[in-house]
């Protein structure tokens, strides 16, 4: 597996605002590194446990981001170095995450994740319990938590049009929170969508944010 060259292959399709999140899940620290080498800085992880485990051996100036299904009782051990916590699904997460940030002395970015797929196992909020969650008066009070955009997953299916619609959904999505609710925030300015199969498509349409894994680093090591 050359996981330079896949990075390099996988560069000269994605503009240079489009942030490039190197998912690490089941994979060794080692071939981190080769993707560190190459110049990427951004990495996911969707287990807590494997990132803390990993996290104290790697360079500091990486930029860890969680792109899992968060269970509340976990941030606490992440909180005081993650950069985006990408799957934030409900109110609860969000004072959770919240709560931990405030003892970190930190402002943690979120993004909220937004069902957007045909199956019901994949996690996020509805568009009403989007709207419903950014009205709350306490989310309105939550200090050390920014929301910086919206994150989706669309329905694992060879059915590209179909892949398409859901990330058009999200961006047209996307662009009415922002006008309605974070007109006046410059940092709400992220949209995660696409992984290995589909990120060319996300990026057509609007992503500013794709999450590889695979194309980078091949079939995990389970």
């Amino acid at each position: 597996m050359n996981i330079i060259r896949n990075i390099q292959e996988i560069r000269e399709h994605v503009p240079k605002d489009v942030k490039l999140i190197c998912v690490t899940k089941f994979h060794p620290e080692a071939t981190i590194m080769e993707a560190y080498k190459a110049g990427e800085r951004n990495f996911g992880e969707s287990r807590v446990q494997e990132l803390i485990a990993k996290q104290p051996n790697l360079p500091d100036d990486i930029r860890w981001h969680f792109i899992g299904h968060l269970q509340t009782n976990k941030i606490k051990f992440i909180a005081d170095f993650v950069s985006l916590i990408h799957g934030v699904d409900s109110l609860r997460v969000l004072k959770a995450i919240n709560r931990e940030a405030e003892k970190a002395g930190r402002m943690i970015e979120c993004l909220l994740q937004i069902h957007i797929a045909d199956e019901q196992t994949k996690f996020g909020l509805t568009v009403n319990e989007l709207k419903a969650l950014l009205e709350d008066d306490e989310f309105l009070s939550l200090k050390n938590v920014k929301i910086a955009g919206l994150m989706g997953m669309a329905t694992f299916t060879d059915d590209r049009e179909q892949v398409r619609g859901e990330f058009r959904f999200l961006k047209s999505l996307f662009d009415e929170i922002k006008q309605n609710y974070f007109s006046e925030e410059e940092s709400f300015c992220e949209l995660s969508m696409g992984m290995s199969e589909d990120y060319k498509i996300a990026i057509e349409e609007g992503s500013t944010m794709i999450r590889i894994g695979t194309a980078i680093f091949g079939e995990r090591e389970y």
